[in-house]
Formats: C-alpha cells, structure tokens, sequence
C-alpha cells in the first residue's frame, strides 16, 4: 500500500520568502499544526485537507511543474535551481511522517526541495539534500518556549533561520539569540515582518501576543536593522502584496 499523507493543498505560485524568493515554486501545504502562533496566517491548514497517495502528490507536483522542462539555466550563474523549486508548508509537515518520504523522493527526481518548519521537532531526520527553513519563535508568537534549540547543531549553510518579529521586544530577543548561539556563521539569517492578519484570517485558537509588548512597524524594524548592523535578511511576504493577504493558492 502506498504511503499517504494529509495534504490541505497543492499549487504553483511564485515563492514569497526566503532567499528563493521570487522564484517559481510548487507548494505542498500538509495539514496539522500542533502551535498556535499569534500571528499565523494559514489556520485553516490546522484541520483541511484530504488523505492523498505520495505517487499521487508527486503526480501533481510533476503536471505543475511540466511547463518549467525546457526551461534553461542563467548564462553565467554559479548555481540554478531546476524551476519550479518545491517546498512543504503547513501546517507543520515534520508532524507526518511521511513527508520525510516525500522529501526524499522529489530530491531524487531532482527538485530543489524546501521544507518550513516551525523549529519544534527534530530536524534531524530530514534528507541532508533538503534546504530547511526553520522558525525560531518570537517572544509575540505566544510559542516561544517551544523552540527546539538542539536543531540549531543540526543546521547546515544551505538551511535558513527565520524570525517572525512583530515587536519590538521580539527584535531585542531575535539579535540575542543571533549573539548567544553565533548563528551569523551557520546559515543565513532571515527577519520576517508580522503581516497584519485580515479579519477572516484570525482564528479563536491563536495564542494572544504576551501583554506588555511593543508592535514594531515594518520601517522601524528595517531601521533598526541598519542601525545595528545586523548580519540578516530583512523580508516581506511578495505573495501578499502582489494578491490579498488571505488569498489562498498563491
């Protein structure tokens, strides 16, 4: 019998964040999540979606991913990615076992494949080919104490560490950790401004921002990055300004 997992959806979009922004990307979101950041924008991964075959979902990715074949790389560039790079989201695809099967296979058919996880598992048993975007969690997130720091050994150049940060207390932990863990020398840095969620976006279960805390706006968190010279990538979500925030399948 096939494996299977829970897939909430499956689309061609161009990718938002990271340092793949911008280019063409299939998204596999999984369904489940077992946090409940203040200021997630895909609640609706948390229960939605339909049980689906590995064959089927890599099936799908390859008809998306059809119209890239005769694509060819950039004169001159030192490294191009086969287009469309793929990536799992959630939801939190760690939380399916599965997807480490997943992973591993559209590795072998040789995908540039990311995974966005929320750095609460083990990161470990993912296929050392995989580029893993991995959150550490803001003090604003509600979530913090969840953050799985024995990942940070695991992380490699080619992975990423993500910030959420829509406070300001949020900025001051953020470059502690950077400090404490001397994380300018693992694997880039990426500063990612809290998007303000739209009224159907938010969801009774999301943890409160801590009281007490500061919201910072996006110009004074990239201000503040300039002034303290921080080693980060400063990003905003490029899918929510070119359609509506809450606009699904892109």
């Amino acid at each position: 019998m096939s494996e299977t997992l829970v897939v909430n959806e499956v689309y061609l979009s161009l990718q938002g964040e990271s340092t793949f922004a911008g280019l063409p990307c299939v998204f596999i979101r999984l369904t489940a999540c077992d946090l409940r950041c203040s200021y997630c924008d895909t609640a609706y991964a948390f229960t939605e979606g339909k049980k689906q075959t590995i064959p089927d979902i890599l099936s799908r990715v390859g008809e998306l991913a059809g119209p890239f074949a005769g694509s060819t790389a950039v004169a001159g560039a030192s490294v191009q990615p086969r287009l469309p790079v793929v990536e799992l989201t959630g939801g939190e695809p760690l939380l399916q076992k599965n997807s480490l099967s997943l992973m591993q296979k559209l590795c072998d058919q040789g995908y540039t494949v990311l995974i966005e996880t929320s750095g609460a598992h083990d990161i470990a048993p993912v296929d050392p080919r995989v580029r893993r975007i991995m959150d550490l969690k803001c003090p604003s997130s509600g979530e913090v104490l969840r953050n799985r720091l024995s990942n940070l050994s695991h992380l490699k150049a080619t992975d990423e560490i993500k910030f959420v940060i829509g406070t300001v207390e949020d900025y001051a932990w953020a470059r502690q950790q950077i400090t404490d863990h001397n994380l300018a020398t693992v694997c880039p840095l990426l500063f990612s401004w809290v998007h303000p969620l739209a009224p159907e976006q938010q969801h009774s279960a999301l943890k409160k921002v801590p009281a007490g805390q500061t919201p910072i706006s996006r110009r004074d968190l990239a201000e503040k990055i300039i002034a303290d010279a921080l080693p980060v990538r400063f990003q905003i979500q490029q899918h929510k300004i070119i359609w509506a925030p809450e606009q699904r399948g892109v």
